[in-house]
């Protein structure tokens, strides 16, 4: 059976580490005022349920791999580079998935996008 005061105190958590990161991390920040950005799209362009959706599920992915990559950067930062040369590493690798879901989720984006800006400008 679902525990009510258990259920709040973890959401309360979860809202604590959203807290942190919009505190601490300047991509989390900008990746947020993207989203936002095409959440107001989305509410102003006449898109097909399918494609609100497909914009919907970008902006969590690049949100979930930041926080994710968030998570790791810490968690490495732990051991430090003189204890293992792999940190770098590790930190990198993760960087550079939060790019390139970012890089195709903008690609996306301007696919769906562009169309109807195009419209606005009666072209």
């Amino acid at each position: 059976m679902l525990n009510p005061k258990q259920f709040l105190s973890s959401f309360s958590h979860a809202l604590r580490g959203v807290k942190t990161l919009i505190k601490t991390e300047q991509s989390f920040r900008l990746q947020i005022i993207v989203g936002l950005v095409a959440l107001v799209f989305i509410m102003v362009f006449p898109l097909t349920a399918f494609d609100r959706v497909v914009i919907l599920l970008l902006i969590a992915l690049v949100l979930a791999l930041e926080m994710i990559n968030s998570i790791f950067e810490r968690l490495v930062d732990t051991f430090k580079p003189r204890i293992h040369p792999v940190v770098g590493e590790i930190k990198d690798i993760m960087a550079a998935t939060v790019l390139l879901a970012s890089v195709f989720s903008a690609v996306i984006g301007l696919i769906i996008f562009i169309p109807h800006f195009l419209s606005l400008l009666g072209l």
